[in-house]
């Protein structure tokens, strides 16, 4: 079928993997197009990668965007609330060793913000103004005290939170809600893409010899992309020249009996590991470059690190494609999660990128009479969005202020940038106005200047002290007590998540 000259709302739409991706793609398709069959084929053979076990804020939209409630969903998935990410370990400058990214509130633009912005401009002309983040932010508060995100119902202003959760049973609870939404799903193996006279796929052949057919498709068969970057040959854009690390060993570890409402990134050797917290385990990974370090290595280290070095704790090792797809869209097909591409976990923005990408194509394709006329604006936007979040990436081991072994000298040294991360360092070191001059040239699709200004003055990345006395236009007790009343209006995470502490 020519899908570039159809008009037609197609009537079947066939998703191709299970796993979070797939079935978060199935609710969003079966809740906006009910006169649409949607059906979900998934391999018993095939496991689910499922190690991230970490969101962005764009989680919760997407529960609240098809109806669930976190009272339903968060003790079916073991799942815990999550403020932010705290880094340990990527700045050796005293005072900068550890800082925490938070997670947007509306706290922050009425007072926060501004006057963190106003230090940092301070700092960059070498004055002695206190621009360390985690002064700054309520998330950062919540954190320190261990409280969760969701304040007492007298708060005026909202907080913005991301989840942890167990990624195999986050699927298996997705792919229920949307069966009882009328997605049918189909067990079998795919052995065969039919493409037909166009180039566009008619069906697809399963190990039992029988055939799918559909009028739209969807790919989310993981790194191996069946249907993208097999059948219809997509190009693939690596990215290996931007991000060293192509490997994982996880593990998990006991949980604590406060749960922490944070993940925690650690700097090690040749990369970093992650703890994230569940209400039954810490899961744990540690991310690195097979360039600098064996897996057998990798994973002494991170037993090392998690104090497991005796245990018979099981380890799990995975290989990482670092890039994505030039086109997600192609034909009647689009690929969603891994087959379009991966960035590493550092900033758990692989389901945002998920989601982002179902909703623009919904939106797109509608607009476009069920056809193809925006494939290539919505190809250039998710291509953008894979490419903003590269860069942020990126910029942590760019910036990164450790020179104890070749790793992080190569990371440091990598001039590997490109052009939109060269300007955003550009104007760190020279604006008179950083988030000004990022809205104006369009940097700030991806991430938000007060992001990169966490990052960066985080790692401690000033110019050196000048002799002059300097008086700061702010007085930080006074926002700190802001901060601290605040927090006054929020419970502890153990008993937002109904656990005895």
């Amino acid at each position: 079928m020519n899908m570039t000259s159809e008009t037609k709302k197609p009537k079947k739409i066939l998703i191709v993997g299970g796993g979070t991706a797939g079935w978060m793609a199935a609710n969003l398709l079966a809740s906006r197009w009910k006169d649409i069959e949607v059906s979900l084929l998934e391999s018993k053979e095939i496991g689910i990668i499922g190690v991230g076990e970490g969101s962005t804020p764009h989680l919760k939209f997407f529960f609240d965007t098809v109806g669930l409630e976190e009272s339903e969903w968060m003790p079916r998935c073991n799942a815990t609330y999550k403020n932010g990410i705290s880094f340990a370990g990527w700045s050796s400058i005293p005072g900068y060793e550890s800082y925490f990214h938070p997670f947007p509130a509306q706290t922050d633009d009425m007072l926060t913000v501004p006057i963190f912005f106003s230090n940092i401009y301070a700092r960059m002309q070498g004055n002695n103004a206190n621009a360390h983040p985690d002064y700054y932010f309520l998330e950062t508060h919540l954190t320190k005290k261990n409280l969760g995100p969701i304040p007492n119902e007298t708060f005026p202003f909202g907080v913005g939170y991301g989840y942890h959760f167990d990624a195999t049973l986050l699927g298996q609870f997705l792919g229920e809600k949307a069966i009882d939404r009328g997605v049918n799903r189909i067990f079998g193996t795919v052995t065969e893409v039919v493409l037909g006279q166009y180039g566009a796929i008619t069906a697809v052949r399963l190990d039992d010899d029988s055939l799918l057919d559909a009028d739209f498709f969807i790919d989310c068969s993981g790194f191996k992309s069946l249907l993208m970057q097999g059948a219809l040959k997509a190009s693939y854009k690596s990215f290996n020249d931007n991000l060293f690390n192509n490997a994982a060993v996880v593990m998990p570890s006991a949980i604590s009996e406060n749960i922490p409402p944070e993940t925690r990134a650690t700097a090690l050797s040749n990369g970093w590991a992650w703890k994230i917290p569940l209400t039954n385990r810490f899961g744990n990974g540690y991310v690195y470059s097979s360039d600098y370090i064996t897996p057998d290595k990798a994973e002494q280290e991170l037993r090392q690190h998690l104090g497991l070095l005796d245990s018979d704790t099981a380890a799990r090792h995975l290989q990482m494609k670092v890039g994505r797809v030039e086109k997600h869209w192609d034909k009647n097909c689009l690929a969603v999660g891994l087959s379009q591409g991966f960035i590493e976990p550092l900033e758990a923005t692989a389901l945002a990128l998920s989601l982002e990408t179902i909703t623009r194509f919904m939106k797109h394709y509608e607009n476009g009479a069920y056809t193809n006329k925006f494939a290539e604006t919505f190809n250039k936007e998710i291509n953008a969005k894979f490419d903003g979040v590269r860069d942020y990436i990126v910029c942590h081991y760019k910036v990164n202020q450790r020179k104890d072994n070749d790793y992080w000298r190569d990371n440091a040294a990598n001039n590997h940038l490109s052009e939109s991360l060269s300007k955003i360092l550009h104007f760190w070191w020279n604006s008179k106005d950083f988030a000004k001059d990022m809205y104006i040239n369009n940097l700030g699709g991806s991430y938000q200047p007060k992001s990169w200004a966490c990052l960066l003055a985080g790692y401690g990345i000033f110019p050196s002290l000048n002799s002059n006395d300097y008086k700061s236009m702010h007085d930080m007790e006074q926002l700190a007590d802001f901060i601290r009343k605040c927090g006054l209006n929020f419970n502890p995470h153990n008993k937002l998540l109904r656990l005895s502490s």
